[in-house]
């Protein structure tokens, strides 16, 4: 497909009388979001994330919008560059962009309490692996009430139909979240889990780590050392990055190596113990 394919996608939707949108990573894009913002009316935008579980993360997350034009400008910007996976586009009947959101409001959060998570369906890597895998059945729960959907896969741009557009419940087993995933998708995730559990647990140290160096290059640091030790359990992690948040710029004590033989729950239980010990909170 040639480089014109998605323009050639949003006049062709356009011309069937479906409203256009973008699913947008604010996260990445804040500043094409911000301009975005600037140039669209209240009724051309929402944040997913607001009004949900994560509303504290609502400025990271995705925002969708609507556009009249298939030659906008800031479109045409992300669609030059589609290798920094800014997200993916949909055409919508006309006033669907509220349906839109709340179908995927109520598949964002995944999984049970205590270890739940994100699923990042604005990340066009995500939306594309789902599409690969799912059958064609599945796509009307899976895409809701997107009447089709056109993403960079990888090496080119790619589009998918929804043979029935509408608003479905979450299925029980969704197929979607069976859907393997890469190992960079797989970090992302937990940074962004990783980034909300220190907000909504210890925002106020994480504030303080943010005045001393980069949070983002510290996060992933220690996820990094969490991946080394084979500590992926939430909470695995969540005991590293809340020891480590202690004390942010010291090299761990030498009773946080592992040890010869030793299996990464083995590893994890000492630490733990150890950890509790020289706090105070425990007997050795």
């Amino acid at each position: 497909m040639t480089r014109s394919f998605p323009h050639q996608w949003l006049i062709e939707q356009q011309r069937l009388g479906h409203a256009l949108c973008v699913v947008l990573d604010s996260e990445n894009e804040h500043h094409t979001r911000q301009a975005m913002l600037k140039n669209s009316r209240p009724d051309q935008y929402l944040s997913v994330y607001g009004q949900t579980l994560v509303a504290d993360l609502a400025d990271a997350g995705p925002f969708v919008f609507t556009f009249d034009r298939p030659g906008d400008e800031h479109i045409n910007e992300l669609l030059n560059r589609p290798d920094s996976h800014w997200g993916w586009l949909a055409s919508l009947p006309k006033g669907g962009l509220p349906t839109l959101v709340e179908h995927w409001r109520e598949r964002l959060v995944i999984g049970e309490r205590p270890h739940q998570a994100l699923y990042r369906f604005h990340d066009n890597r995500v939306l594309a692996r789902a599409l690969k895998h799912l059958p064609v059945e599945a796509y009307p729960a899976y895409l809701g009430p997107a009447i089709s959907v056109c993403y960079w896969q990888g090496t080119r741009w790619s589009s998918t139909y929804n043979p029935a557009p509408g608003t479905y419940p979450v299925p029980d087993f969704p197929l979607w979240l069976q859907v393997p995933v890469t190992p960079q998708q797989a970090m992302q995730t937990r940074l962004l889990n990783a980034r909300r559990f220190l907000l909504a647990e210890h925002v106020l140290a994480f504030a303080t780590l943010a005045e001393q160096q980069d949070p983002e290059v510290w996060l992933r640091a220690t996820l990094d050392q969490a991946e080394a030790w084979h500590w992926q359990a939430p909470e695995q992690l969540e005991f590293l990055l809340t020891q480590r948040l202690q004390a942010p710029t010291d090299t761990p004590v030498s009773y946080w190596q592992v040890r010869p033989a030793e299996s990464p729950d083995e590893h994890f239980e000492r630490v733990r113990l150890m950890a509790a010990f020289w706090q105070g909170d425990a007997p050795l």
